[in-house]
């Protein structure tokens, strides 16, 4: 069995030769533990891609303060101002281009992504490229949610869209379009699948009511990726926190497989819902409490249980791989080795 077909089958509950193998290579890892990852995620290639020996981060001197602590300020394509207080950790913003209502209209998008030119075509040869090494290749699309809170703030995004205000509207209009030209280059490209995400829950439930985000979100995400489901593409959607209400729903809009937070949910429940849905799993070892206060021991058990759990074996999930900041080495070794014995 390919790679590429391993993904496919695996992501259509069909039966596998093994279970598909996932990585993120975090640079936070390397600075934390150097070659000893490279070495060993040597000793176990994943399907999504091919390995490479990753270079050990080194952050210049600027961004450290003067206590030695990791500090620095940058400012993104959207206009944001992020804080960084762990080096390769998401940084919290600090500045934002629009900090009222009224600032909306005044707001312009980054430009979107083109479908035809010189950068275009390295793109798709890169992932023709890509295939050709018999690797299933993942595309981007936009967030809809995450970038509204980055763009406006949490408690003015909220609040908004409760009232259902019109400015909100908008902004939220112009990023599922964005997110829709994202969508469209990675279909035009030939990708095998599209990667998105927003957080929509926390570790007890949704941060709003499934109404709420059946009014708001729903649609918005099945406009932009309307062009991966015409092409019949795989759609995958993560998440952090509890959103078992709207698994059904994101079923529904075409999403192919969702990459959640295992610990906030009961994970035969999701298992068992999943499966019924048709819906796709990707397997994130808890990187909260086993992978950063665990023993060995309590990884290699996880991972079999998840194994077992969701019967990996038959399709429908997949190993999904990150080195976070604080994990031991120790864990991050049992982990893929224990995903090697049992994939």
């Amino acid at each position: 069995m390919t790679r590429r077909e391993r993904v496919h089958r695996a992501m259509r509950y069909q039966s596998v030769d093994k279970a598909p193998l996932q990585y993120y290579y975090t640079p936070v890892g390397y600075y934390e533990h150097g070659e000893k990852l490279n070495d060993l995620f040597a000793t176990l290639p994943g399907d999504f891609e091919p390995f490479r020996r990753m270079p050990i981060p080194k952050p210049p001197r600027e961004e450290f303060d003067a206590q030695g602590n990791y500090h620095a300020v940058k400012r993104d394509d959207w206009g944001v101002v992020w804080q960084y207080r762990i080096y390769g950790v998401q940084g919290i913003p600090c500045d934002r281009p629009i900090r009222c209502a009224q600032d909306i209209a005044d707001y312009h998008l980054p430009p979107a992504p083109a479908l035809q030119g010189p950068e275009f075509d390295q793109y798709a040869e890169a992932v023709r490229t890509h295939q050709a090494q018999d690797y299933y290749t993942l595309g981007q699309g936009g967030s809809i949610y995450e970038r509204l809170l980055s763009l406006y703030g949490d408690e003015n995004v909220l609040c908004d869209i409760a009232m259902d205000a019109p400015e909100i509207n908008d902004l939220e209009d112009r990023l599922a379009e964005h997110g829709r030209a994202l969508v469209a280059r990675s279909v035009k490209a030939g990708v095998d699948g599209i990667g998105i995400g927003d957080d929509f829950g926390t570790e007890r439930g949704m941060v709003m009511s499934p109404a709420c985000w059946r009014s708001f979100f729903k649609p918005r995400l099945e406009y932009m990726l309307k062009p991966a489901l015409e092409a019949g593409i795989d759609i995958h959607f993560h998440s952090c926190g509890k959103i078992m209400p709207i698994l059904e729903d994101l079923r529904e809009i075409g999403i192919t497989s969702i990459w959640p937070q295992l610990p906030a949910y009961n994970m035969k429940e999701l298992a068992d819902t999943c499966r019924a849905l048709g819906l796709a799993v990707a397997i994130h070892t808890d990187r909260a409490r086993t992978m950063t206060y665990g023993k060995p021991e309590e990884v290699r058990e996880l991972v079999k249980r998840e194994f077992d759990t969701f019967r990996m074996m038959e399709g429908g999930s997949c190993f999904y791989v990150e080195a976070d900041t604080g994990f031991p080495f120790e864990n991050i070794e049992a982990l893929v080795t224990t995903i090697a014995q049992w994939r």
